[in-house]
């Protein structure tokens, strides 16, 4: 990329009102050939990724969203399947996030959609085989100038209702907060994990360092996603698992840019959690 990763995703937001005009060839074609790049996640779910130009049909695809149906003139959209595995959810989130931070970095705008994709127009056109799911797309486009400058303020200001470091990260067991000074060197990382878009803005990752090894939990959302009615009776995908996948991605990426390496692996540490808190995945550095 031609930014570093943290000036990426400090200035990324969710974009909700695009220019009307059409994605360029050049850029275009530098996010195709960095979509054919994303084809496993980390936990080694196969997926594929592809570009498409946003039509009328694509448009009422997103109407039983909610607040998604507002979206303004979306030149394209950034679609995916992925199969049906443990582990999916977070690998088809660790990538799609890949997909958004390349994106801002051509000076596109982006916004996640979660929901259930697989009767809709972006199924048709990912050639869905039995077996795969969408769990989300990318409305992405030229930002309205205005809205863009907007969007940037908000999300400044947004940063400060976010959770604090503290009650995010934590040192040997959850009931030992993780300051900002005593994380060293993966300080950074974990403040790009705090800064990861979430679904509803829930930010539902938490994270345990034992030792060397930096353990990845799922603090569900009560009342939300997973086992309530809506999320049976609509199908949708488990999108706060999609979000461990975006915090994963944050993480690592900006690691890898400190010249720092590590690989992922289902280690649980068997520690006593909190309330509706579960595993995930574990980082060990290399």
């Amino acid at each position: 990329m031609n930014q570093d990763i943290q000036n990426i995703v400090r200035h990324r937001f969710s974009c909700r009102s695009f220019a009307n005009e059409p994605i360029r060839e050049a850029h275009q074609y530098e996010l195709r050939q960095f979509l054919t790049s994303l084809r496993a996640g980390p936990l080694g779910t196969q997926a594929r990724f592809d570009l498409i130009a946003a039509t009328t049909e694509d448009r009422r695809s997103l109407k039983g969203l909610g607040t998604y149906g507002f979206i303004k003139n979306p030149t394209g959209f950034i679609i995916g399947s992925v199969t049906q595995a443990e582990n999916n959810l977070e690998d088809y989130g660790y990538l799609l996030e890949q997909a958004v931070l390349e994106a801002t970095d051509l000076g596109l705008g982006t916004c996640w959609l979660g929901g259930t994709f697989t009767k809709s127009s972006f199924a048709k056109k990912a050639s869905l085989q039995e077996g795969e799911i969408i769990p989300a797309v990318i409305a992405t486009g030229y930002m309205e100038e205005r809205k863009a400058q907007d969007g940037q303020i908000r999300r400044y200001l947004g940063a400060n209702r976010r959770l604090p470091f503290e009650q995010l990260f934590f040192d040997n067991s959850f009931a030992s907060p993780l300051t900002i000074f005593n994380a060293g060197i993966f300080a950074q990382p974990l403040e790009m994990v705090r800064w990861a878009p979430s679904a509803s803005n829930r930010q539902p990752w938490r994270i345990i360092r034992i030792d060397e090894a930096w353990h990845f939990f799922l603090k569900r959302t009560k009342n939300y996603g997973k086992g309530t009615m809506i999320f049976n009776l609509m199908q949708l995908s488990d999108l706060q698992r999609v979000d461990m996948g975006i915090a994963m991605c944050h993480f690592e990426l900006t690691l890898h840019e400190m010249g720092v390496d590590g690989r992922w692996k289902i280690e649980n540490p068997k520690i006593i959690v909190p309330e509706n808190t579960e595993y995930i995945v574990t980082w060990l550095a290399e």
